[in-house]
């Protein structure tokens, strides 16, 4: 399947369950999501109950957070900065928000501030 038709609702209760299992919380999730497309909470709540997929998801994103380039690193055996493809590009980033929320990072560095 590709990235551009996966569907966000389908996805993002495993990025849940992975911080969760962690100790860490839905919030924050919400929180790096919200920080990398400029959705607010309620928008992205409706997304969730809407069938959305993930290329609507972000070609519809309010505002792409212009630090989404300070995410770098490997996620998934792909170096995030180096994929061509926008739409696999800003999944993998917010993999990569997701998986730092799991490993413990502490969210002003998570959200590159």
């Amino acid at each position: 399947m590709s990235f551009h038709t996966m569907k966000l609702a389908k996805v993002y209760p495993m990025y849940v369950a992975k911080v969760e299992r962690k100790g860490r919380s839905a919030q924050e999730v919400e929180r790096v999501t919200t920080w990398l497309t400029g959705y607010s909470v309620e928008q992205l709540h409706d997304l969730l109950d809407s069938d959305v997929d993930f290329e609507t998801f972000f070609a519809q994103a309010p505002r792409l957070n212009p630090n989404r380039d300070k995410i770098t690193g490997v996620i998934c055996g792909y170096r995030v900065e180096e994929i061509e493809d926008p739409v696999e590009r800003h999944v993998r980033q917010l993999d990569k928000l997701v998986d730092e929320i799991a490993k413990g990072k502490a969210m002003e560095k998570i959200l590159r501030s």
